[in-house]
């Protein structure tokens, strides 16, 4: 449980190094802002109890192909609790209870994610902890938050999707409003838990007092509708018209319902065909202007179409786009999107080949050097990659720690080796139920925990 120190010294990638984080969350948005905390450094404790397992534990549809199903096997699971210890107790008991309180007492931050009031009800809301460690940074992500008429409400990604707005701007012309497909909320929320932990942390590093920061989920979806927020205060009108487009984009007033990249501000601004024309041949290319579209008109090597005069100012070519377009696609369709968009750059040129999870991954030049990926090894899953942080500390890329944990797998860790617990209450913790619910089998690695216990 020490931090991998190089000589001694305080690792570039680990500015969180010596904080504590006791991680009361489940499914994605609490999970994921605690999993930022441990990819910085922090030693994140997940507390878990076997018997109400995390959503995330028991989505069968993110095993991977080859895998033996079960709750320590879920890809989903793996990528939102990376680099975490995970600590099994049952905190309805009164002995588990105690222990809990313990162990936030030498902690540095609480993180929850329940509705208003679950952490009250068993005793571990933040007036309570606080008598405990006064100190104590307690971040809780309610999806109405603590207060208002409806702060009680329970909530997931496409419920809150919906009331933030989010839903209403997307889906196909004359049909009902889709939601996104994946939950950018959760994500969204994540990212903010996460900056009210850090930005708590520093109050108290500047003051020496704790609070308890009150973040709403569902409020963080207003921060997603962007440009449509500011139609409605600015502009005074709806951001759904007529002839709403495809796609999650907003159709600029006056602009045809072609195509959803289309605006008033750039032409040629499209995803185009390439080499192939699979699913995946695709390239963007956008020219802010005229300079540009002379550059790109070069690239294509000057073809007839490109004299005529409508072309020649951005006017032109937003009133003649979908001819233009066509044109362009015969000479997109000759090239691969990768060779494409090379082409394309060398000349000044924005383009960007329209990249699937796999090309990611695996095909994606910039985000290799970058380091964005980092191979972990874990015990159901094999080596498996984890996406780091978008951004590199003093020349240090910022990876994941290490592999999500199984449910339990660091127990004795924590009650023993952190809190000094003894072999002998450790196992009278097994046996009272307080480590593992009697209604369930306990996992090989549970089970060698208690053999070495006995020893």
């Amino acid at each position: 449980m020490q931090p991998d120190n190089q000589n001694g010294k305080r690792r570039k990638d680990r500015p969180l190094e010596g904080i504590r984080v006791v991680d009361f969350t489940w499914v994605r948005a609490g999970p994921w802002a605690a999993r930022w905390l441990a990819t910085l450094g922090a030693e994140v404790i997940k507390v878990e109890w076997p018997e109400n397992m995390d959503i995330l534990r028991q989505n069968r549809f993110t095993v991977p192909p080859g895998v033996e199903p079960g709750p320590n096997s879920t890809g989903q699971f793996a990528d939102t609790n990376a680099g975490k210890l995970g600590l099994s107790i049952n905190v309805r008991h009164p002995k588990g209870l105690d222990a809990i309180k313990n162990l936030i007492s030498v902690s540095d931050v609480v993180i929850e994610n329940f509705s208003s009031r679950i952490m009250s009800r068993w005793g571990l809301g933040y007036d309570e902890l606080r008598k405990l460690r006064p100190d104590v940074v307690y971040v809780s992500m309610a999806g109405f938050g603590q207060t208002g008429r409806q702060h009680y409400f329970g909530t997931m990604g496409p419920a809150a999707q919906a009331l933030s707005g989010l839903t209403y701007l997307s889906g196909l012309p004359g049909e009902q409003p889709a939601g996104w497909g994946w939950s950018y909320l959760d994500d969204t929320g994540g990212m903010y838990g996460a900056m009210c932990a850090l930005t708590a942390l520093n109050h108290r590093n500047k003051t020496g007092q704790g609070q308890h920061v009150d973040l709403s989920q569902m409020i963080t979806g207003i921060t997603l509708t962007g440009s449509a927020f500011l139609d409605k205060s600015v502009n005074g009108r709806e951001s759904r018209r007529e002839g709403y487009p495809p796609g999650n984009r907003t159709v600029w007033p006056g602009a045809p319902v072609v195509n959803n990249y289309r605006g008033p501000i750039a032409a040629p601004h499209n995803a185009y065909r390439t080499l192939g024309g699979g699913y995946n041949d695709w390239c963007v290319i956008a020219c802010l202007s005229d300079e540009e579209w002379s550059n790109l008109v070069n690239v294509m090597g000057s073809p007839d179409w490109t004299n005529n005069a409508k072309f020649a100012t951005l006017e032109g070519r937003l009133a003649h786009q979908e001819e233009m377009d066509q044109s362009m696609e015969v000479w997109t369709k000759t090239l691969a999107k990768y060779e494409l968009a090379a082409v394309c750059q060398s000349a000044g040129v924005r383009a960007m080949p329209v990249q699937s999870s796999e090309d990611r991954v695996e095909n994606d030049p910039q985000l290799r050097h970058r380091g964005m990926f980092t191979e972990v090894n874990h015990p159901m899953l094999g080596d498996w990659k984890f996406q780091g942080a978008p951004f590199r500390l003093d020349g240090e890329k910022v990876a994941v720690k290490g592999p999500p944990p199984m449910i339990g797998q660091h127990t004795k860790d924590v009650m023993g080796d952190l809190l000094g617990m003894t072999n002998a209450e450790l196992l009278r913790g097994y046996d009272e139920g307080v480590f593992w619910p009697d209604t369930m089998p306990k996992f090989p690695y549970v089970e060698q925990t208690i053999e070495e216990a006995k020893k």
